[in-house]
């Protein structure tokens, strides 16, 4: 299975000194290591994906089980009216981050913060997080990657400018997060507290029209 880059140095910290110890002679103080190693390539395993070709949905941006859906706290989701989202990722999870819906990526914001339970109310608004707003034609999602208590650094493979594809990957965070997706009231919420996701894949938000008008 496909291994993201950036497991590349924690893979190398745990598999030189297991060999290391190999070549000692220690052979049964490599196993740790070696154990290590492993969880390691679970966690920055990337699997991958089929998004749908429907224009019309909106997909989960990571795996994970579903903690909030339903209109956004205020607070939490940029000015205006939004719906939410919020998939939280178990450290056992893929942690591949995909994106929702495909467009133009015309706007991100970094913000820094603290490093509650990604699972808690609070996090979207309080942790450490990186928000993005793709457009496409008059639809605006905004999705975010929010830090939790073991995630102390997100990556994101993207810039403002990019033309994103719906599923395609754009970045991860270390270690265990929890992932957020704003939806405008016209855009139809498909899942519901305690739906298990996948990324890339599971369809969390429908448009009724197949239309997108493009500005002139």
């Amino acid at each position: 299975m496909r291994i993201d880059r950036a497991g590349a140095p924690f893979l190398a910290g745990s598999l030189i000194p297991a060999a290391a110890c190999v070549l000692a002679r220690r052979s049964r103080w490599a196993v740790p290591f070696l154990g290590l190693a492993a969880c390691m390539a679970l966690f920055f395993r990337d699997p991958e994906r089929m998004p749908p070709e429907d224009p019309d949905v909106v997909v989960a941006p990571a795996d994970g089980r579903v903690v909030v859906a339903g209109v956004a706290a205020p607070g939490l989701a940029p000015a205006g009216e939004w719906q939410q989202v919020s998939v939280f990722l178990s450290p056992l999870d893929v942690h591949i981050n995909r994106v929702p819906y495909g467009g133009e990526l015309v706007r991100m914001v970094y913000t820094p913060g603290r490093f509650l339970p990604a699972y808690n109310a609070e996090a979207a608004s309080e942790n450490v997080r990186n928000a993005l707003w793709v457009r496409r034609g008059d639809r605006t999602v905004v999705f975010q990657q929010v830090v939790g208590v073991l995630a102390r650094r997100i990556v994101c493979r993207v810039q403002v400018g990019d033309r994103l594809e719906t599923g395609q990957r754009f970045g991860l965070m270390k270690f265990g997060s929890r992932m957020d997706v704003f939806l405008p009231p016209s855009c139809r919420l498909v899942v519901q507290p305690g739906d298990r996701v996948r990324a890339g894949e599971s369809v969390v938000g429908r448009w009724a029209s197949t239309s997108v008008r493009t500005p002139c």
